[in-house]
């Protein structure tokens, strides 16, 4: 922005004589922004307004509005609490910025899934599943006891005993009685599931302790945890597991937590099957580690409990009821039909209690979630659904001059539900908020007040703000995303034929309605419909797991700063063979989290002084000068390169280097390649994972999973975090899939992608209970003309037919 036209700005908000001082403050002003690929940017953003960030990913959206204006927010909140309570909150640093002033409450809601514990549901998550247990605790029939009766997470417990206590001067013993009513199912702990264990898969019978017999991840061959097993001094480890008594057997499988001391560190033995209960059962899995993962699917079976049928819930807490319904049921039913039911309470004793929990249902109605229920585990939520649900206590706050920061809101919706977001997004504003949104759909785009467009590029190559004003200017304007903005892909003329057929039978998983449907293979075909049809059901129920698919779903990928997209997607493993191939060394010494590593630093590049409740300190390392590695690792070379200037390229320039010349590597070409066509071309090799913006991870996990062998894809939104330029790249991408044998099969809302699919299985009519059923299949030319369903409907207006 020009010293001329900040000065005009300044100019006009001069004060006038009849206008108070304090509404003065209507922008928040930043200067010198620097944070990750930030150039010295210099912004004004209204206040009490709707701004939408716009520009392909990559060129510094989310550092600009979460890393610098939410991150500074919340840093300066946090400042304002006593050392003591700073001391139990996480440490904020000041992001890169010269100055940044008229900042008001930030509250981020973001992409991130949420929690994968198998005790969160969508009741626990948003206090629904509170109000309800008190509701029962005053108003059920019979009355068991307080609101702890009614959770799942709270066991019932009685004990008896002698206890001390000083009265008058003297010290008087008494006994005393104690009894804890909890509403726990006490077979599965409140899970709702019991797990079956195949105890073939957990060792090796026919091996020793001390020939490698266990197989469960992280407890093999020589691990920590091998090696406790080994030395516990419980069991024989030179004897076959098959020979072991009765007695071995039970140790090593279910032997409760013991403090034991193994090569003179104290350590806690515990047998395999409490062990993998506390280390991985402890997840949904969903959050499980893909090789975790793999080992629970091949290991352990789930079935509900017999006992509770999986309400989670105790006899006891099943047997109180309001109007002959009990909590369970309640929380079984979705959420639109119990918020109906609670309307129809009329209790004037918990009137308060009633009026509040009806309006958190009705938000959840109203935000496009009502065919959820509140017994839903969280960890199962898209990342679209879990965004709408963390919105859902922030509906009815009588909060005003906050400012809500949303990365996204749209993923996951159908083009039928973006209106209902783009209603609350502004109901928000109304209220006298600032609302920020980062943002790629033209539909939500739409009803912004300001928009703030960064490029022109990505990485490197962005960085900068291309242009502020209206939407329609936006139009007029000569950005990357203003000539894509009125983009609208065409159906097309001619479609691939199926080779065969992938046969889903009776399919009822979640709301589905014994679905039989032939899915075609050999072509790109897409599955839409409404959110909470039935699309993941369908497609995770029957078809992710069979042999040769490779599925690639929403679930997050996590990284320390250690990790970067070479560590990440297996590129670093050719990269070190080819240096250690050409100079005559061990690969281990081109790690940085091995023996390459620079001894200061510890690889790390940097050095992290902790300051306790201050902000930490982070310091460029003065023995490799933030390298990485050890000075003689440095002085060995591929191509004229050593391995610190490699992991500095791009992948666009990498995979120049590594195609031709001293540096050819074809196994880093190939990775490098799937990089590059997933649009992350402008990511530099050994840039931090904690630096990448949510699309940019999911990309990265797209092109990872695409190496792995199988004939299938199946692909859940790829589309989340593409800026409008970079969908047309990705329907490239799959059509080379297709091209090369593969069948395709994406669950997607976008109507670029459903106008270039070859088929298009639509679920429905409704979600929830009105959903579960196929409402089309067919070529998206048929389906556009028959204008049949709701999807029907909006990809017509789409292509303009």
């Amino acid at each position: 922005m020009s010293t001329a036209t900040r000065t005009r700005k300044q100019t006009a908000r001069k004060e006038t004589p009849d206008r108070h001082p304090a509404d003065s403050h209507d922008l928040i002003r930043v200067h010198g922004a620097r944070e990750n690929n930030l150039k010295d940017v210099d912004l004004e953003i209204p206040k009490r307004r709707l701004t939408a960030f716009t520009g392909v990913s990559g060129s510094g959206k989310s550092s600009l509005v979460f890393n610098t204006i939410a991150a500074e927010s919340q840093r300066m909140i946090n400042e304002t609490y006593s050392t003591f309570v700073q001391g139990f909150m996480p440490t904020l640093a000041r992001p890169e910025v010269d100055v940044l002033d008229g900042l008001t409450t930030a509250i981020i809601v973001d992409q991130e899934r949420m929690g994968a514990n198998p005790r969160s549901t969508v009741g626990t998550a948003t206090d629904a599943d509170a109000m309800l247990r008190i509701l029962f605790s005053r108003l059920g029939k019979p009355h068991i006891g307080s609101p702890k009766a009614y959770s799942f997470n709270v066991a019932s417990i009685s004990g008896a005993g002698a206890v001390n206590f000083e009265k008058g001067g003297r010290t008087v013993k008494e006994r005393r009685d104690f009894k804890i009513i909890g509403g726990m199912c006490p077979r599965c702990e409140g899970v709702g599931r019991v797990s079956d264990f195949d105890l073939s898969q957990l060792y090796d019978d026919t091996l020793s302790l001390n020939e490698g017999a266990l197989l469960v991840p992280n407890h093999t061959g020589d691990s920590w945890y091998g090696t406790i097993y080994k030395n516990s001094g419980f069991l024989d480890a030179d004897k076959p597991i098959r020979k072991y008594t009765k007695k071995e057997l039970e140790t090593l499988l279910y032997k409760e937590q013991t403090r034991i001391k193994v090569n003179g560190v104290n350590v806690w033995f515990m047998g395999l099957i409490p062990r993998i209960q506390q280390s991985m059962l402890s997840k949904e899995r969903e959050g499980m580690q893909p090789h975790i993962r793999e080992f629970v699917d091949r290991a352990i079976t789930f079935q509900t409990c017999p006992d509770c049928d999986g309400s989670r819930l105790s006899e006891l807490a099943r047997s109180s009821k309001i109007k002959k319904i009990s909590i369970a049921a309640a929380c079984a039913m979705e959420i639109s039909e119990l918020a109906d039911w609670v309307r129809g309470l009329k209790e004037p004793s918990v009137a308060p209690l009633l009026t509040k929990l009806q309006e958190t249902l009705d938000s959840f109605v109203e935000i496009g979630l009502g065919y959820l229920s509140l017994n839903r585990s969280s960890g199962t939520l898209s990342g679209g659904e879990a965004q709408r649900t963390k919105m859902i206590r922030h509906l009815g706050s009588s909060l005003t001059d906050v400012t809500y920061v949303f990365d996204e809101p749209t993923i996951g919706m159908h083009p039928h539900d973006i209106q209902r977001m783009n209603n609350l997004l502004i109901r928000l504003r109304d209220k006298g908020n600032t609302v920020l949104v980062v943002e790629h759909k033209p539909e939500a785009i739409a009803i912004a007040d300001h928009v703030v467009d960064l490029g022109p590029g990505a990485g490197s190559a962005g960085g900068e703000i291309v242009f502020e004003g209206t939407v329609d200017d936006l139009r007029k304007s000569d950005t990357l995303t203003g000539r894509h903005l009125d983009d609208r892909a065409s159906v097309k003329g001619s479609v691939r034929s199926a080779k065969e057929v992938l046969e889903v039978r009776g399919a009822n998983a979640n709301n589905l309605r014994d679905v039989d449907v032939d899915i075609p293979l050999g072509v790109l075909c897409v599955i839409t419909g409404v959110a909470g049809s039935g699309k993941s059901s369908l497609i995770n129920g029957s078809v992710s797991g069979r042999d040769g698919v490779v599925t690639i779903d929403q679930s997050a990928i996590r990284g320390s700063r250690r990790s970067n997209p070479a560590t990440y997607s297996g590129l670093l493993e050719p990269i070190r063979k080819a240096f250690a191939k050409e100079n005559g060394v061990k690969p281990a010494l081109f790690s940085a989290n091995s023996e390459g590593a620079c001894p200061t630093c510890n690889g790390a590049g940097v050095i992290y002084t902790d300051l306790a409740i201050m902000a930490g300190v982070s310091t460029v390392c003065e023995e490799c000068d933030g390298k990485r590695y050890q000075a003689e690792v440095l002085e060995y070379k591929l191509g004229g390169k050593d391995i610190s200037e490699v992991l500095a390229l791009s992948v666009t320039d990498a995979a120049e280097f590594f195609a031709t010349g001293p540096g050819a590597t074809p196994a880093a070409q190939k990775i490098l390649d799937r990089l590059a066509d997933v649009g992350l071309g402008y990511l530099t090799l050994g840039q931090p994972l904690t630096t990448l913006s949510g699309g940019e991870r999911q990309r990265l996990k797209l092109a990872t999973q695409m190496g792995e062998k199988g004939g299938v894809y199946v692909l859940d939104e790829p589309t989340t975090g593409l800026h409008l330029a970079d969908v047309e790249q990705l329907l490239g991408l799959l059509d080379r899939l297709v091209d090369a044998g593969k069948s395709v099969i994406v669950i997607e809302h976008h109507q670029a992608v459903m106008a270039h699919a070859d088929w298009i299985i639509d679920l429905g009519p409704g979600a929830g209970n009105q959903g579960g059923t196929i409402v089309f299949e067919g070529t998206p030319a048929d389906l556009v003309a028959g204008r049949s369903t709701l999807t029907g409907e909006h990809l017509a207006d789409y292509v303009g037919a």
